[in-house]
């Protein structure tokens, strides 16, 4: 079912030509979320120094933190409405639609209260370093009075990925972040302002993309329409959007936690390290864009096929998807290798922060293909509708790999070396967990 030129037919006809024309858009999407961060960076480390730019870095981590376990939920929202949208129930589409809206504004407020309160608290945990930390309270209080607009933006975009619309939260993202980019020239540059200057760039930008977003659901003409006087949250569709999300924002919330140990890892090694680590890990994130693309690609054709019976359709799917984040994560992870200085010295000139940068992206670029892989299968399954032992696998293998290689191998060979070797080796054991997890998932439905 294709209502307009928007929207995306996931349960008829060649697959691969559709799966790029939907990830394509979103990867797209997803690098310039990041700019939205990586320009705050370049800004603050070229005209703040070194302190700034270790004190917005500082912050990801911990971000990711507090903010993953509602952007997870916004993933059952996708599951849902995609399903609802390919059997054409418009009444269930329609109340899917006003039940995760009125979510994303609750949980928006919510998420604002608790990083302003706690923002300082939280990273004196992590050890934040004390020449750091005041800035490092001031970026993240100011970030999270945008959370509303955050996730607003989020759910909203998460609705139209399900009826296979990703181009025009891309337009989008492209207004707000041309937005964030001017400001962050007026306010860090002209008006003097360090750290302050980007999270207030940052928070009008997502304002803009909510309010966007917001006007093109609600000029729809489809079942995905948005009518604030209907907006409510309505219990039956909540528990199944909790069903899938509240598991996959779990597995996102712990696998940031594990990311916060490694932040305190390396906050350890001093403000140098700390700076390359955040211009290493901002690169990072640009490879995860684009083979997350996929694996949402996989998860909205997944649900809807599941939704019409067309099981065989969802393994063809799933292969058309690995076959792109093979190649995607190839070329981008040996791109990013080979290319690492020239890419650092765009965040920083101080040659000591690019060998830091070059000695994490040495170990964790090449092989970032199987970070992809990890991910396709749990988007697969998620789909499908099974979503918490695919979040228990991903919590065994990446945290808890990571956790035993930070307190038990990393406190005797400290070094950036030893400390990211763990990546690839935690990506290949939980593949081979969640294969096994697919498998009888597979088994089971075939036998339906």
């Amino acid at each position: 079912m294709k209502n307009s030129k928007y929207e995306i037919d996931m349960c008829n006809g060649s697959i691969m030509d559709k799966l790029i024309s939907f990830s394509l858009p979103l990867m797209l999407s997803g690098i310039l979320q990041l700019m939205f961060n990586a320009v705050d960076i370049i800004v603050v480390g070229r005209f703040s120094g070194k302190q700034a730019l270790a004190a917005v870095g500082s912050t990801t981590a911990l971000i990711n933190v507090f903010t993953n376990l509602f952007i997870g939920i916004s993933l059952g929202a996708n599951v849902l409405a995609a399903r609802f949208y390919a059997m054409g129930k418009s009444k269930e589409m329609s109340e899917t639609v006003h039940t995760s809206i009125t979510l994303a504004m609750v949980s928006g407020v919510i998420m604002a209260f608790v990083g302003v309160l706690f923002a300082r608290g939280a990273l004196e945990l992590m050890g934040t370093p004390d020449d750091v930390i005041d800035q490092s309270t001031l970026y993240m209080r100011i970030y999270f009075m945008g959370m509303p607009f955050f996730m607003l933006y989020n759910y909203g975009a998460a609705i139209l990925r399900a009826i296979g619309d990703t181009k025009r939260p891309l337009l989008f993202l492209i207004i707000s972040g041309l937005i964030n980019a001017a400001l962050n020239m007026l306010l860090v540059i002209y008006c003097h302002m360090a750290v302050e200057g980007v999270a207030i760039a940052t928070v009008i930008s997502q304002l803009i993309s909510c309010i966007l977003v917001l006007w093109c659901l609600y000029k729809s003409e489809g079942s995905y329409q948005l009518r604030f006087s209907k907006l409510q949250i309505k219990g039956v569709y909540l528990k199944q959007i909790f069903q899938v999300g509240i598991p996959a924002g779990i597995q996102s919330m712990i696998i940031n936690f594990s990311n916060v140990l490694l932040q305190s890892s390396v906050n350890s090694f001093g403000s140098t390290a700390m700076a390359g680590y955040t211009a290493a890990n901002n690169i990072l994130g640009f490879l995860y864009a684009a083979v997350n693309s996929i694996t949402q690609a996989c998860m909205s054709f997944t649900s809807q096929n599941y939704g019409v019976g067309k099981y065989k359709r969802m393994d063809k799917v799933l292969i058309d998807c690995l076959i792109l984040t093979v190649v995607v994560a190839g070329v981008l992870g040996c791109g990013s290798y080979l290319l690492g200085p020239e890419i650092l010295r765009i965040y920083t000139e101080e040659e000591k922060v690019i060998r830091c940068g070059m000695e994490i992206l040495s170990i964790t670029t090449v092989p970032y293909f199987l970070c992809g892989i990890m991910d396709l299968f749990p988007g697969a399954l998620r789909g499908m509708g099974y979503s918490a032992v695919p979040m228990i696998l991903s919590i065994i293998g990446t945290v808890g790999m990571r956790v035993v290689w930070i307190f038990g191998i990393f406190p005797h060979h400290r070094s950036l070396y030893v400390l990211f070797i763990s990546y690839p080796g935690s990506w290949l054991f939980t593949i081979i967990m969640q294969v096994i997890c697919f498998y009888f998932v597979r088994k089971k439905i075939h036998q339906m």
